[in-house]
C-alpha cells in the first residue's frame, strides 16, 4: 500500500542520511586503508577518530603500495668505427621508446609496459648493492639485460644511417629514479633531482649479437 505524505518524509529523509553515512564511511576507510596522501596527512586524526575502534581494519588497499618514483632504463653503447677506433653514444632512453608507444595505443602490448621494468627488477634482486652476484641466477640475469639491450640498439640508426647493433662492442646500462612531483595544490615538498645507477661496462658476445638481431627481426615483422 502506498504511504501516506508524512511516512514518505520520514523514509525519504532516511534514506538520505543512510545514504550520506554510507558515502562518509566509505571515504573514512579508503583515506584509513590508501598510502600516505595529502588528505591523510591534513586529516589523518580525524580519520582515525572515526574508525577506531569500531571500524578497525587490518588489512591494505594497496599491497604494495603504488611507485612513488618513475624509473628509467637508458643505455649506451661502445661502437668499432671504420677507421678501426671506438666512439661511445650519448645515453639513450629505452624507457621513452616505450612510452611514446603506449601513449595513445588502447591496448599497448605487456612487453612495452613491463619488459624494460622487470629486467631491472630481476637483475638487481640476483645482485648486491655494489654489482656483485649473489645467486645461481645472476649470470642469466646480466645475459637478459644485454640482449635486451642488444635488441633495441639493433632497431637504431646511428648518424651514418646504419643500425647500432653490429658495430657495438660493449654497453652500459644505468637506472634514472625521477620522483614524481606533487599536485600543484599540494604544500608538499619532495626531492626533484633524478637519482643515478650504472651498471658496470658489459662486453657484447656474439650470441648477444646474434640474439639482439633475430629479436629485432622478429619484432619488426609483427
Amino acid at each position: 500500500m502506498a504511504l501516506s505524505m508524512p511516512y514518505q518524509v520520514v523514509v525519504a529523509v532516511a534514506l538520505a542520511v543512510a545514504g550520506v553515512f554510507a558515502c562518509v564511511h566509505l571515504a573514512m576507510v579508503f583515506l584509513h586503508v590508501a598510502p600516505s596522501n595529502t588528505l591523510t596527512k591534513r586529516h589523518g586524526e580525524a580519520v582515525g577518530d572515526w574508525i577506531y575502534p569500531e571500524f578497525e581494519q587490518n588489512w591494505k588497499l594497496f599491497a604494495p603500495n603504488p611507485l612513488q618514483m618513475n624509473i628509467s632504463l637508458e643505455v649506451r653503447a661502445e661502437l668499432a668505427t671504420a677507421d678501426g677506433g671506438r666512439r661511445t653514444t650519448g645515453w639513450i632512453d629505452l624507457t621513452a621508446q616505450d612510452v611514446e608507444a603506449i601513449r595513445h595505443n588502447p591496448m599497448p602490448s605487456h612487453a612495452q609496459q613491463n619488459q624494460l621494468r622487470r629486467a631491472v627488477d630481476f637483475y638487481l634482486n640476483t645482485h648486491t648493492d655494489d654489482g656483485r652476484p649473489n645467486g645461481s641466477r645472476s649470470t642469466f640475469s646480466e645475459q637478459y639485460m644485454r640482449r635486451l639491450a642488444m635488441q633495441r640498439l639493433y632497431a637504431l640508426e646511428g648518424s651514418d644511417g646504419r643500425a647500432l647493433g653490429p658495430d657495438t662492442r660493449r654497453i652500459q646500462i644505468r637506472t634514472v629514479t625521477r620522483p614524481v612531483p606533487a599536485a600543484r595544490w599540494s604544500d608538499e615538498k619532495a626531492r626533484t633531482n633524478p637519482g643515478y645507477r650504472e651498471f658496470p661496462w658489459w662486453t657484447i658476445t656474439e650470441t648477444d649479437r646474434s640474439v639482439g638481431d633475430r629479436a629485432s627481426r622478429t619484432e619488426a615483422g609483427r
